[in-house]
């Protein structure tokens, strides 16, 4: 493997682990099997620590394609409990409230499923990575302050519903970047004459790189750690910095 000139390497990100998590355990490997205590790598399309699936990362100068691989068509499938909504629209928090759900029905969830498809706009969850006044919404929405966020453009290509045991409501989505599936959740829910709040996501797919493809944190670690190892012509002269 050539980590300088850049390999790109697809995860299958833990849950409970940030994407952080994922780059500085891969890096870490990576450090120690070129004896370097600094090396560049990053993470194209951050994941929330809830969720699973394909996490692509970027080593040296593979790094700088990484916004190319983010803007890479996504692919999701999503577990919604209907009938009730948490403040972030997951489990990272505790249900605030309750609604009815034994009204809804397979058809009138398939009826439904085309107002999200298209292009769309999409009001982000205040639990969330965008910024307001330069600090990040979810900071303000810990604290239990309202903050009001714009709707954002996006593109949802296919909306799928899977088997499903209602309340519970399974999906599978593929969207372009910038979709937050938690606020996707809470549009399906209102949209419903209900709630809803997501419990399990997968990210399936990032561009070409599907999660079949992908390897453990464990797995590449070790493929890091046993590998052969190639370098450019250059590498004296890049070692320190790649």
């Amino acid at each position: 493997m050539d980590f300088i000139t850049g390999e790109i390497i697809g995860i299958d990100k833990p849950l409970g682990w940030t994407s952080f998590d994922a780059v500085k355990r891969i890096r870490g490997a990576i450090q120690r099997r070129l004896n370097v205590k600094k090396f560049k790598v990053g993470h194209a399309g951050t994941l929330d620590p809830l969720a699973t699936g394909v996490l692509i990362i970027c080593t040296g100068r593979s790094t700088r394609d990484i916004e190319r691989l983010q803007n890479g068509t996504k692919e999701y499938v999503a577990t919604i409990r209907l009938g009730a909504t948490t403040p972030s629209f997951d489990l990272e928090t505790e249900i605030d409230a309750e609604y009815p759900f034994e009204h809804i029905s397979e058809d009138m969830v398939r009826e439904i499923l085309p107002r999200f498809t298209g292009h769309i706009m999409q009001v982000p969850p205040v639990f969330s990575a965008v910024k307001v006044d330069g600090k990040r919404a979810y900071k303000y929405a810990r604290k239990g302050k309202e903050v009001e966020l714009k709707a954002k453009p996006l593109v949802i290509e296919e909306l799928e519903m899977l088997p499903s045991i209602l309340p519970e409501l399974k999906l599978r989505i593929v969207c372009s970047k910038g979709t937050y599936i938690r606020a996707l959740t809470r549009d399906i829910g209102a949209a419903l004459n209900s709630g809803a709040h997501l419990t399990v996501l997968c990210r399936t797919r990032v561009g070409n790189v599907r999660l079949a493809d992908c390897l453990t944190v464990e797995q590449a670690v070790e493929k890091i750690s046993s590998c052969e190892l190639t370098f450019p012509d250059d590498f004296q002269l890049t070692r320190n910095n790649a």
